[in-house]
């Protein structure tokens, strides 16, 4: 009986005092009791099996010693939640994962549960911000994913079509027209560059269906580097009237300090920052969240005239008069890279890492001591093959898509030995289609000749087509030159060229014997410039051009003429 309390009493020990575990104890179920003669009372277990187990237990209570010595880990974990850079409870779920005892949580969030996330996206370079955001959550995502986005038409027609052609397995996208919603937060002035849609957070529980209970609210400059399955689970911690999850703001922007007569709204403490958000639907609608951020955003717009921050100073306005809201989140949920920040302090290893959020208007070129850091962890995402995040989440059930299916189909029955496999396997991909890139005005043409077809366009290109474009009804000059020398070193750049000519090995054609022929392509302007420029037509200028072959050519009458060039290139100057 003495050896199974003392084995009771060490599981207790284990199970409940230390975060950090050591070796793992057998489970009390398997203790033996024996009566007063030394006879086993249980499944006929010898004398010598029990003394083995005593032993067994004396180790591990020198063990349990040796860990007494040590500082608790526990304590540690403590003092860094209070710093807001972790969470109380994390030491004690880190240190317990090596305990297979019953004292082991099961998971917060079941294999198959949809988590359900929203995010505001307006314009061309929102819907390619929102981009690598799913991506970097679909590549660490072990659940079906329900993605509820508030759109213009703009990004409904790109994202529409991206989501559509993409076929990622289990899921789902809704959208929701944000012109709909403007006339809820029209009336309120905003500075921030994100503009009216910079407000919309606040009509979610209005706009997202009535019976979505929890939501993760996310802007479309985040990055993730986990599951978000470990955000979801968050949501279990919320504790009494608790509606809002929230990670502390890192800037000083809320204590007024940033500069002389700097006012901003009112924020508890250091305020909050609403990159991320935990939202609990339920409760914020029988709170009449409705009614409450707009009784507040009234009342501060009387003396504050404007929002800086767009939604985040009306959510620290509800928070300052009601904190019981908030539940906050350790800081590694949303390390803010913007200016003025204390980044830094929400982490001290890169597996501490949770959520980036490029919340500076400088983006990517936001000052931050380790930005290199979270800059090449953003360019992988933005460079990742979406096809690759096409993998199905095996044992979870969901809605079957039958171009999938059927795509699926058709390539397994392709042979895979056959030499033209590759091509035969591209004819039928469906390859992921994000239509718009860049914001354009498309003006019809009469004609029906306006369709141009760019293969193999890459973005470091584009430029190139754009050239191509605004010159297609112009000639281009090209500069000419000539030399003296018998054997010559062709230049293979500008910079060469031009290194010549300073050298005296190459000279502007015909610069001794006829001025004027070449005088108008301004080689002056031509040697420093970096881009094609206008130059005017003048009398006897004569250049070499390339232009569109339905350009008419000079007329055979005037070929053996000297000045053949010099009225070809009138005529094209008059048309």
């Amino acid at each position: 009986m003495n050896v199974a309390l003392l084995l009771l009493i060490n599981f207790l020990f284990l199970c409940l005092l230390y975060s950090e575990a050591p070796p793992p104890v057998a489970p009390v179920a398997s203790v033996v009791h024996v009566d007063g003669q030394g006879r086993g009372l249980g499944r006929g277990v010898s004398r010598e099996a029990l003394e083995l187990r005593v032993r067994e237990v004396e180790e591990e209570n020198q063990l349990l010693r040796r860990e007494l010595s040590r500082p608790p880990r526990a304590l540690l974990s403590k003092t860094h939640s209070e710093e807001g850079t972790g969470d109380n409870e994390a030491g004690l779920k880190a240190g317990s994962s090596g305990n297979r005892s019953d004292c082991v949580q099961q998971p917060a969030v079941d294999k198959c549960e949809t988590i359900h996330v929203a995010i505001v996206c307006a314009g061309y370079n929102a819907s390619r911000d929102v981009v690598t955001l799913v991506k970097s959550v679909l590549f660490h995502r072990r659940n079906p994913l329900h993605f509820h986005i508030i759109t213009d038409s703009t990004a409904q027609q790109i994202l529409a079509s991206l989501f559509r052609t993409w076929m990622v397995p289990a899921v789902r996208v809704d959208f929701y027209d944000a012109d709909e919603l403007k006339a809820e937060v029209s009336w309120i002035p905003n500075k921030h560059y994100s503009g009216i849609y910079g407000l919309m957070k606040l009509v979610l529980t209005k706009t997202l269906p009535p019976d979505l209970q929890k939501v993760i609210v996310l802007d479309t400059d985040i990055t993730f580097a986990t599951d978000i399955a470990e955000l979801w689970a968050v949501f279990h911690k919320f504790k009494g009237q608790q509606v809002l999850g929230l990670v502390e703001n890192q800037s000083d922007w809320y204590l007024g300090n940033l500069w002389k007569n700097h006012r901003p709204w009112p924020a508890l403490e250091r305020g909050f920052n609403t990159g991320v958000i935990l939202l609990l639907l339920d409760r914020l609608r029988k709170l009449r969240w409705e009614q409450m951020w707009r009784l507040t955003a009234e009342r501060e717009l009387m003396s504050m005239l404007s929002t800086s921050l767009a939604d985040q100073d009306i959510f620290n306005a509800v928070i300052k008069q009601n904190p019981f809201l908030v539940h906050q989140l350790p800081c590694f949920w949303n390390v803010q890279l913007s200016d003025h920040t204390r980044s830094e302090k929400c982490y001290k290893d890169v597996s501490d890492l949770k959520v980036i959020h490029w919340n500076s208007p400088k983006k990517l070129r936001v000052k931050n001591k380790h930005v290199e850091f979270f800059r090449n962890l953003y360019l992988t995402f933005l460079e990742y093959d979406g096809n690759l995040l096409r993998r199905e989440l095996f044992g979870c059930p969901s809605e079957t898509d039958h171009n999938s299916e059927n795509l699926q189909k058709t390539l397994s029955e392709l042979d895979e030995d056959d030499p033209c496999y590759e091509f035969r396997r591209e004819r039928f991909t469906v390859h992921r289609t994000h239509l718009y890139f860049l914001h354009y005005e498309y003006e019809p043409s009469t004609d029906h000749t306006d369709v141009t077809l760019v293969a193999q366009l890459s973005m470091d290109r584009k430029s190139v087509v754009q050239l191509d474009m605004a010159n297609s009804k112009k000639a281009l000059v090209v500069p000419a030159f000539e030399t003296l020398r018998y054997r010559l070193s062709y230049p293979k750049s500008k910079a060469e060229l031009l290194s010549q000519l300073d050298m005296g090995t190459l000279f502007t054609f015909r610069y001794h014997v006829w001025t004027k022929g070449h005088a108008p392509t301004n080689f002056a302007k031509w040697r420093t410039a970096t881009t094609p420029y206008r130059v005017q037509w003048e009398a006897d200028f004569e250049p070499y051009v390339m232009v569109r072959r339905t350009v008419q050519s000079t007329t055979g009458a005037s070929l053996a003429s000297g000045w053949n060039k010099v009225a070809h290139i009138m005529e094209l100057d008059a048309q």
